[in-house]
């Protein structure tokens, strides 16, 4: 028994490890976001006023920023992960010194359309354009699209800190504003019900997302 329960006090002591780090992060993360909303209100270039750029501190586990039209929710899991033993990051030598450096915190960040919300648009389409893994050591990679899973994928060396934060947060903004909308496939959207037209505008059921109707798959790997 007395294995059993040191086994407990070890595996449960790492996770909390992983929690208290990963919770660490998300609270410097949304500092950062805050302290950008801030920031761009300082920088007087919103003259006009039609274009914000908002913090919204939701609970303990999200928050979002909107900014244009779009919005960027950040949620941290409160569960603890472990990489698969397939997964690239096992081929490494951090991971394969110590096996519990690939149990990982996750907060995921999703790109909304402003008007999904402000209409209360229900069927329409967010993406997961990143999500960083923390672990006990609190160092983190970034899986993501095209620049954020380039940038931020160096885990043994990237220890999870202010600038980190900073920098993760500009390159999600700066991939969300040319992250574009476009116009779906004809075929997708030739057809409507007599519902769809007679419901209110905030209660409309066509999809809208920015790449509804077009295949949204991971980025293929660049070749040498």
């Amino acid at each position: 028994m007395s294995t059993l329960f040191a086994h407990l006090q070890e595996k449960g002591q790492l996770k909390q490890d992983v929690y208290d780090n990963t919770l660490q992060a998300f609270k410097t993360l949304k500092e950062t976001a805050e302290k950008t909303a801030l920031l761009f209100h300082d920088s007087k270039v919103d003259i006009s006023g039609r274009v914000p750029f908002e913090f919204h501190n939701k609970s303990t586990f999200e928050f979002e920023i909107r900014f244009g039209g779009d919005v960027l929710l950040f949620m941290m899991h409160t569960n603890v992960f472990e990489f698969p033993r397939a997964h690239e990051l096992f081929k490494t030598t951090y991971l394969r010194e110590d096996k519990n450096r690939s149990y990982c915190g996750i907060i995921n960040i999703y790109n909304f359309l402003g008007d999904s919300f402000k209409y209360n648009r229900m069927n329409d389409q967010g993406y997961l354009i990143g999500r960083i893994f923390i672990n006990k050591d609190n160092h983190y990679h970034l899986e993501g699209k095209k620049e954020l899973g380039l940038l931020y994928n160096n885990f043994e060396n990237d220890v999870f800190d202010d600038p980190h934060a900073e920098n993760i947060m500009v390159s999600a903004i700066e991939f969300t504003i040319n992250f574009d909308l476009l116009t779906p496939p004809y075929q997708a959207v030739q057809q409507i019900s007599v519902y769809d037209i007679r419901t209110t505008l905030d209660n409309m059921q066509l999809k809208t997302g920015k790449r509804l109707g077009f295949k949204f798959q991971a980025d293929p790997k660049p070749t040498d």
